[in-house]
């Protein structure tokens, strides 16, 4: 009696794992072997999910929730601006700015990349060409956003300081005839 029991848990055991689940199953018509996705459920958007993961401060998983999303949709100027703002809060800022002018190149009125354009400009010192790509982000965004209009008046206000001070420069100099119309500049220590 109990060699019936035993048998017939196996034979139970055996037809279960016969059973199809619905996970990763084989076209039949394909020679190939399955691909590692299941064909019953469709995955997160990855650049929502890198978007999440930004506001929660988890700048590394965004970053390859971003690259897992450009191999699903491409690289859109939407995933250049997103994987250049995550390398930007990693302070990855060459990066960033390489990824940032390829999203605007991609496309030039999108005003969010625009906009991180002119904040890695910002933060590499190069405050003039902030100040234009902060311009044309205001312009692209019909001053709609107070985060824009704010960065364009600090490039603003920034650049104005270093327009006319820098300490660097030596502004000690006199003018000195050297012959018939020749003339030669000199500084003075």
């Amino acid at each position: 009696m109990k060699q019936n029991w035993v048998g017939f848990i196996l034979a139970l055991s055996l037809l279960t794992a016969c059973d199809s689940t619905g996970g990763f199953q084989r076209n039949s018509d394909s020679p190939f072997a399955p691909t590692g996705h299941p064909r019953h459920s469709e995955s997160v958007d990855g650049l929502i999910v890198g978007h999440r993961l930004m506001a929660a401060g988890e700048y590394e998983l965004a970053l390859k929730a971003y690259y897992r999303a450009a191999g699903e949709q491409g690289m859109t100027a939407d995933v250049y601006s997103a994987l250049g703002s995550a390398d930007l809060k990693l302070g990855r800022l060459g990066q960033a700015e390489d990824m940032l002018r390829k999203a605007v190149k991609e496309d030039q009125k999108f005003p969010p990349a625009w906009n991180n354009l002119g904040v890695v400009l910002m933060e590499r010192g190069k405050v003039a060409e902030a100040r234009q790509v902060f311009r044309t982000a205001y312009a692209l965004d019909s001053g709609q956003s107070d985060s824009i209009r704010d960065n364009l008046r600090l490039a603003i206000a920034k650049s104005k300081k270093l327009e006319y001070v820098n300490p660097n420069i030596d502004d000690n100099f006199s003018l000195v005839r050297r012959g018939h119309g020749r003339f030669l500049l000199l500084s003075t220590p």
